[in-house]
């Protein structure tokens, strides 16, 4: 971990055109190769917190401060709920767009983006299209344009909701590998306590209306973690923990 965050926020807050105040008053820290999961029930703000990190949002209140400048704040990659991939593209094409918007030659990025599809297990998957993919085979092609830029921070939103528990297993377990090989920061937005334990080291629990961080939990299970961890009476005993913490700031707001 560096001695300086990567991005830390200080009394962040969204409030929308309609008044409603989406996010109140957050201050986070983010450290260089943390996994840090947001974790609360639908509409505590965590996609919107996530969406003004990436800056695809402007924050109405508060700051959000890059200690290593303006370009750490460019050097991100984004992975939403849906894979959004362009349907009339290959796969290597959708990858490899990213480069090329970059200004990277059409060879290179098509090299680089063969080698990243390879790396969430999709070698001999370059020239289809997705149409012809699963739902997760998308999810990975969307986790590979994302990765290919070899960003600093990638934000994860949600991405692996809307597929079957033995996809989502899988995908838990390769974004792990490829966190462990290269130690990217990752900021992931989940409201599954299971998933959340087995993936991250930091856990931030929001509560609802307005969006406000209720407890901010470690998870000291050591890596590589894999089935062993997700049988163990620790991974149990960390689930009923952050269970409690979000039990608890669900009540809070029905108060």
């Amino acid at each position: 971990m560096s001695a300086a965050p990567l991005v830390s926020l200080r009394a962040v807050a969204k409030r929308y055109a309609t008044g409603t105040l989406a996010v109140r008053g957050v201050d986070l820290d983010i450290d260089a190769g943390d996994f840090v999961a947001l974790l609360g029930p639908s509409g505590c703000g965590k996609s919107t917190l996530l969406r003004m990190v990436a800056g695809l949002a402007a924050p109405t209140g508060g700051s959000i401060l890059w200690p290593g400048g303006a370009a750490a704040a460019k050097d991100i990659g984004f992975v939403f709920q849906e894979p959004t991939l362009m349907p009339w593209a290959t796969a290597l094409a959708n990858v490899a767009l990213p480069l090329e918007l970059a200004g990277m030659g059409r060879a290179e990025a098509a090299e680089r983006a063969a080698a990243m599809l390879a790396r969430v297990e999709l070698k001999g998957f370059e020239a289809a299209y997705p149409r012809a993919l699963s739902g997760g085979m998308r999810m990975r092609v969307s986790i590979a344009r994302a990765l290919v830029t070899r960003p600093r921070l990638l934000m994860m939103d949600e991405p692996f909701a809307a597929l079957d528990e033995i996809t989502r297993f899988r995908l838990n377990n390769d974004l792990l590998r490829l966190w462990e090989a290269e130690r990217f920061t990752v900021l992931f937005v989940t409201h599954s306590v299971f998933e959340s334990v087995y993936l991250a080291r930091r856990i931030v629990v929001m509560a609802a209306r307005p969006g406000r961080i209720e407890a901010d939990l470690p998870i000291d299970a050591a890596y590589p973690r894999g089935e062993d961890f997700r049988t163990s009476a620790a991974y149990a005993a960390h689930c009923r923990g952050v269970s409690q913490a979000l039990g608890h700031a669900m009540a809070v707001h029905a108060g």
